[in-house]
């Protein structure tokens, strides 16, 4: 992007499909604002401009939880554009209450269809 002093995140986690993934999380200035921008496949997820790159990070994580994506955790690696590498511990961000609920009612039905049936059910 060509924006100095800017933060970079690695952000990994499992997709709405599933499947693992790592990719970068990249920070651009919108006047005195940043949004979070994540390029994963074939979908760019942006967030609307925040006062902070963290806060701008944070919204870009609940806005993947919100389509399905979770154990999602981050780890800097550029901070103030100075590279970090992997020194830095991961941050792992909970999935919400409701996507566990919702995953274990999907899973109980789906299980419920290879129980055994008795001659009364």
């Amino acid at each position: 992007m060509g924006q100095g002093g800017l933060d970079r995140h690695q952000l990994a986690g499992l997709d709405h499909r599933e499947r693992g993934f790592s990719r970068p999380v990249e920070f651009e200035r919108a006047g005195e604002h940043y949004r979070a921008i994540l390029r994963y496949e074939t979908t760019r997820v942006c967030t609307e401009p925040y006062p902070t790159q963290d806060v701008a990070l944070l919204t870009l994580i609940q806005t993947l939880h919100a389509q399905g994506y979770r154990q999602l955790r981050t780890q800097v690696s550029f901070r103030n554009g100075i590279y970090l590498g992997s020194q830095e511990m991961w941050i792992e961000y909970p999935d919400p209450p409701q996507l566990k609920a919702e995953r274990s009612g999907f899973m109980a039905r789906l299980l419920s269809w290879f129980r055994p049936r008795t001659a009364h059910g």
